[in-house]
């Protein structure tokens, strides 16, 4: 016997509690006597970026918290990558949110902005918290928010804040699992060496061909070696695991040793069936972190052209310092220049037939040996 559903007294405004969602736009201008009339809508972009940033964080505490785990169930990764291509579409649309308050003109804007004066978008305890959760480090601000950073909130916030530096943020357990990953070497296989040795043999090539090169003047020559011998270094900087920790130390690289062999075994390898889903997982941290950078300077020119060379509300130096931060930013930039070396597929070698198994999809195995 079944029951059939009642109705509900729910209604849908009680529900999205658009009473106090649509009541929430108190402009400051209007208890000056006289309102301006942009001020709503900058209250409301800005509302709207909190509402988005609440989501952006809903996703990304999901994963974390798979990634937390001692063992990552490989399951989970098509979640997390859904969580992550969610994030990605959102910022988007907050890149895009830009057009819309741009069609306040800067002397609107102006008839209130004083009005603001110290609160600031620096300010935003939410966009804090999601670049430090994704992996922002202190030491990565600018000069200027690195040392007024807490000042700027709160106190409760500000231990909140710091707080969350403590905890391992999502770059900090993406290296931690890739420098878990099986597959790089067994008594069979090494894939650094034999990686190492594909990229001897890659540079090799191209030091002959600019050498016996006919249409390369002497002087064109001898750049292109020189170059080359750069490129050789920076290789040497990979292979060598003192180097590449001074490297790690200096803070030009970030990730582990361990991890970036994993993270580029994914890269070169990527095919496999296996390694297709790691693969997407890579991809997506990158695009979150190129949709990052990109609103930061569709911000910085958003603020240079509502406000020229101005001090912003907060007391920064409103364009230039917004402009610097988004070349300072950046997360997931290791993953960025995995680009420097990678192999074209023609170059690498082959994988060992058992190890071709393991990363093939069980039935796809179990057809091919029937």
């Amino acid at each position: 016997m079944t029951t059939e559903a009642q109705p509900s007294d729910l209604y849908y405004g009680d529900y999205l509690q658009l009473g106090r969602l649509l009541g929430a736009q108190a402009p400051l201008s209007r208890r000056q006597g006289s309102e301006a009339h942009d001020e709503m809508l900058f209250i409301i972009v800005h509302q709207t970026y909190e509402l988005w940033f609440r989501q952006i964080l809903h996703e990304l505490d999901a994963v974390l918290q798979a990634f937390s785990a001692a063992r990552l169930d490989e399951r989970r990764l098509a979640s997390i990558c859904a969580k992550l291509e969610r994030i990605s579409v959102i910022q988007h649309l907050l890149v895009e949110q830009i057009s819309v308050i741009e069609t306040m003109a800067p002397q609107d804007f102006l008839e209130f902005r004083d009005l603001l004066v110290p609160a600031s978008g620096f300010q935003s305890l939410q966009f804090r918290a999601i670049e430090i959760k994704l992996g922002l480090r202190e030491q990565d601000r600018t000069a200027f928010s690195a040392c007024a950073f807490y000042q700027r909130f709160k106190p409760a916030d500000a231990r909140y804040l710091r707080a969350l530096h403590t905890e391992p943020s999502l770059f900090d357990q993406v290296d931690a699992w890739l420098a878990r990953m099986p597959f790089l070497q067994d008594k069979h296989y090494d894939f650094w060496s034999s990686y190492r040795n594909s990229i001897e043999a890659s540079l090799s090539a191209d030091q002959q061909l600019i050498k016996t090169h006919p249409q390369l003047s002497a002087d064109d020559k001898e750049r292109q070696l020189a170059q080359l011998t750069q490129t050789r270094q920076q290789f040497d900087c990979l292979f060598l695991p003192e180097a590449y920790e001074s490297q790690r130390t200096q803070g030009l690289v970030r990730l582990s040793h361990r991890a970036i062999q994993a993270a580029l075994f994914i890269y070169l390898y990527r095919d496999e069936p296996l390694l297709q889903q790691p693969f997407g997982l890579l991809k997506l941290l990158v695009e979150v972190d190129e949709q990052l950078t990109a609103w930061r300077y569709r911000h910085a020119l958003m603020v240079q052209r509502m406000l020229g060379r101005r001090i912003g509300t907060g007391g920064s130096s409103g364009h230039d310092y917004l402009r610097t931060s988004a070349e300072r930013t950046q997360i997931f930039g290791d993953f960025f220049n995995l680009a420097s070396y990678l192999l074209p597929r023609s170059k690498l070698a082959p994988l060992p037939a058992e190890l071709t198994r393991l990363l093939d999809f069980h039935f796809s195995t179990l057809h091919r040996d029937a």
